[in-house]
């Protein structure tokens, strides 16, 4: 059965309600959103989380320094990295193997070109699939093309299908690309920071029909 990742968290409400809808995941962006956090914020978040539940902090563009400092004071799993800065940056500083989730935007097959020659080597656990948006590093609400995602099998890596997806279209993504994991945010929010709760109640429940 397909994981589910909500992200965007900003608060403890959101994040119990989403573990107790049956979310595996939640992911808190440390990058510059409307659903920024801070290192403190989610360290309080996660003293009150149940055990088992995967928790992410989302990067992009910071120093090395930076994401490891927060990766450590707060107890996060895994970092998820989109940007410039290379996953091999983050692992000499110290987070570690198989504690990074690489954030890959896809447009066009060059995208996925580029990825396979990193993809051996990088020591990312997983590959998180995102949409191209000019200046907009993640959380646009906007789908790509998926049979890029089928492809992006091959790359060898456990694939995380996010870029738009919302509880009318998530099941037909799980059915058409087969990915490890489903993330979500804006697809699943009454404001931005904000999340509806009917919203993640059908979109893990149709994830996970399948």
């Amino acid at each position: 059965m397909v994981k589910v990742k909500i992200c965007g968290i900003t608060n403890i409400e959101d994040a119990l309600f989403a573990v107790e809808s049956g979310a595996d995941a939640l992911g808190f962006v440390f990058a510059e959103s409307p659903r920024q956090v801070n290192a403190d914020m989610v360290s309080k978040i996660i003293q009150e989380l149940p055990l088992f539940v995967t928790t992410i902090g989302v990067f992009a563009n910071q120093p090395a320094d930076e994401v490891v400092s927060i990766m450590e004071s707060t107890c996060l799993h895994f970092a998820q990295i989109h940007g410039d800065f290379g996953d091999k940056s983050v692992l000499g500083k110290g987070l570690g193997c198989r504690r990074i989730i690489r954030g890959l935007r896809v447009e066009s097959e060059s995208d996925l070109h580029d990825a396979e020659h990193d993809c051996p080597n990088c020591g990312c656990a997983a590959l998180l699939l995102d949409s191209h948006v000019d200046g907009i590093m993640g959380g646009t609400g906007r789908t790509f093309d998926w049979q890029l995602a089928v492809r992006a099998h091959t790359l060898g890596k456990p694939i995380i299908l996010a870029g738009g997806l919302t509880p009318q279209n998530v099941k037909e993504a799980v059915e058409k690309v087969h990915p490890y994991a489903v993330d979500v945010s804006t697809g699943v929010e009454a404001s931005p920071g904000k999340k509806d709760r009917a919203k993640i109640e059908e979109f893990i429940k149709n994830a996970k029909s399948i």
